[in-house]
């Protein structure tokens, strides 16, 4: 899949501090849920649900393996998306043993790829980005 970032428009977006708890699933299914409304014409119905999935995906990875600051970053133009998630903690290892089929969670970044999303960790400033581009 091609995920090289170059310009296809005018793209829009949104930068948001998230909750450092539990709810911070929520506070990011929902402002990303009232972008991708906003903006209908750049992303069909059944992918806009799919980018929901993929942010509460990313953050509850996030809010379980990872300590804050958290910050939701969500860039759309037509045709690509790119859900970016900023923790603090800086290990780009992901050293999480995999959840056995019977196990709650541990499936997060599968479903992630499933959904088509191209997955891709990056050190920042104050710990590490964990980046989601989907494209249709």
């Amino acid at each position: 899949m091609d995920t090289a970032i170059a310009p296809r428009g005018c793209p829009t977006g949104l930068h948001l501090p998230l909750l450092s708890d539990g709810r911070a699933a929520r506070q990011a299914r929902r402002a990303a849920a009232r972008l991708l409304a906003q903006e209908a014409d750049a992303c069909p119905r059944e992918v806009a649900e799919d980018l929901v999935l993929i942010v509460s995906e990313l953050v509850g990875n996030a809010v379980l393996h990872a300590v804050g600051p958290y910050a939701l970053t969500l860039v759309l133009e037509r045709g690509r998306a790119a859900v970016v998630l900023s923790d603090g903690t800086a290990d780009l290892a992901g050293n999480h043993h995999d959840a056995r089929r019977e196990e709650p969670g541990g499936r997060g970044l599968k479903i992630v790829r499933e959904l088509g999303g191209d997955l891709f960790v990056r050190p920042c400033h104050r710990g590490k980005q964990v980046i989601a581009v989907l494209t249709w």
